[in-house]
């Protein structure tokens, strides 16, 4: 791979990082790294450090396994197309896409040849398209590249989906409590204030109503005449039959 081609894959996946923290864990097959040349391995090492991840080496199935923002991924990288001994590897890829929900067939295929070779080879073992989603690459530094890229979008996308539910779940809040807030001071003689500090110290339009008048002042800073107002509201019928909410 070009120097410029490098500096293109590496800048895109570093551009969407924080620049402190750790951003994943990535953990690579011990059988794959004893199958790789060390100078290889160097540069995964150097390339997760720029990238903020962290690398461990394990036992397992994948070649690699990336945990980013919550979500794992798991990865095949074939970094020596051989048409002639394939079956291997798609009996893998049979085996792991039942084990792991977010499975990558990484291959590098430098010549046409091999490319026409990995397609007749994907469509002899009856692959079904996207499962696994495969990624052809010109080399072995671009195809780690497109690994860390592919992993830390998905924890990003994860991250955002987080977000996007606390917003949620914040804007019904805000939501209820409004509607809280609007019942409360419908009572004569009560404001946002007060329904404010009912709220924080009784909770639920349900336990004000059975609140006394002296639970309600001895756990606020309501008045005595405030509280038996609130008291008489839920107590009396001529109160609680028609309250007008504004």
């Amino acid at each position: 791979m070009s120097a410029s081609a490098g500096n293109h894959y590496r800048e895109s996946a570093h551009s969407n990082l924080s620049n402190s923290g750790c951003n994943g864990v990535c953990i690579m097959s011990t059988t794959w790294k004893d199958e790789q040349h060390p100078s290889f391995i160097n540069f995964i090492s150097c390339f997760l450090n720029e990238n903020s991840c962290r690398l461990n080496f394990v036992s397992i199935d994948p070649d690699f396994i990336f945990n980013c923002g919550g979500v794992s991924a798991a990865f095949i990288f074939v970094t020596n197309w051989d048409s002639n001994d394939n079956a291997s590897i798609f009996s893998r890829v049979q085996k792991l896409r039942g084990q792991f929900a977010n499975l990558y067939l990484v291959v590098t295929l430098p010549t046409k040849d091999q490319n026409d070779s990995f397609v007749r080879s994907y469509f002899k073992y009856v692959m079904e398209l996207g499962r696994p989603a495969f990624m052809p690459v010109k080399d072995l530094e671009m195809g780690f590249e497109k690994i860390v890229k592919v992993a830390l979008a998905r924890g990003a996308c994860k991250k955002q989906d987080v977000t996007a539910k606390l917003r949620a779940e914040r804007e019904i809040s805000v939501q209820s409590l409004n509607l809280y807030i609007k019942v409360v001071t419908s009572i004569p003689g009560i404001d946002n204030h007060d329904a404010h500090a009912l709220n924080q110290a009784i909770g639920s339009i349900e336990a004000i109503a059975k609140a006394s008048k002296e639970y309600i002042m001895d756990n606020t800073d309501l008045s005595a005449e405030k509280a038996e107002l609130i008291a008489r509201f839920f107590g009396d019928p001529k109160y609680y039959l028609g309250p007008k909410i504004n």
